[in-house]
């Protein structure tokens, strides 16, 4: 999908106007002001309504009479649309991966995938097994970290649509995104592990159409997963209710 920054004056007002709103710069509740925003972002009332109306779809705007165009609570955005996704890990690149970012990231892979491979081990057919193939070679290739990065993600995409499950398929959108800025962290990092034999294992599972084996494979490359991100960004426990992080040792880790 085309970043909407690349769509012309429209898309870079999209793509400010979300960042503002995702940022926290318009925090949930604000009222827009529109006169102001025209003349900052030096577009027509028009493109400015537009834009909005990207933003409106997503549920991160509303707009009311009497009261004007408004940032929805949270709890109303599209979290799993791919711009709003993008946008939160774009976001966390300018200031430093965000780690409960991430996090959240690893706890959908961690219920998803492992599923995903066990469905796959059962489905799959010759075809699903040459794009897996074909996304494994090329992650061997010592290319360069955007190489490496979009070959784990065609891995990854392959093993989605061997499921056969379209809704299953869907949920690329939520792991592509995520499983991008992650790649990008560990593959410029020195010393990560090399990816290709837990890659391996899950793809020979699928091939000998061992459900179990092929489950077991995608949770140890996931355990893989998360020791890398730990060597880039040091180990992160996990929020409790209350958001506060769990302590260990007297620590918080």
């Amino acid at each position: 999908m085309t970043p909407y920054a690349r769509r012309g004056v429209h898309g870079q007002t999209v793509e400010t106007l979300a960042r503002r709103v995702l940022s926290g710069e318009i925090p949930e509740g604000a009222t827009l002001d529109m006169a102001a925003l025209q003349s900052e972002l030096d577009v027509s009332l028009t493109a400015l309504r537009e834009s909005l109306k990207v933003l409106a779809a997503k549920g991160m705007v509303d707009a009311r009479q009497k009261r004007g165009t408004f940032v929805r609570p949270r709890s109303d955005w599209n979290l799993l649309d791919a711009d709003v996704l993008r946008w939160q890990f774009s976001e966390s690149s300018d200031t430093g991966a965000d780690p409960a970012l991430l996090r959240n990231l690893g706890e959908v892979r961690g219920i998803v995938e492992p599923a995903a491979a066990r469905l796959a081990a059962a489905r799959r057919t010759d075809a699903d097994m040459q794009a897996l193939e074909e996304a494994l070679t090329a992650m061997g290739e010592k290319i360069g970290a955007s190489h490496a990065v979009e070959a784990d993600l065609a891995f990854h995409r392959a093993l989605l649509a061997a499921t056969h499950n379209e809704l299953l398929e869907r949920m690329e959108v939520v792991i592509e995104s995520g499983l991008a800025q992650r790649d990008q962290l560990v593959h410029s990092a020195p010393h990560s592990e090399d990816p290709v034999p837990s890659h391996r294992a899950v793809l020979d599972a699928v091939r000998d159409r061992d459900p179990d084996a092929a489950e077991h494979a995608m949770r140890a490359l996931l355990d893989q997963a998360t020791r890398d991100l730990d060597k880039v960004n040091g180990p992160q426990a996990p929020e409790g209710a209350d958001g506060s992080t769990e302590q260990k040792d007297g620590q918080a880790q």
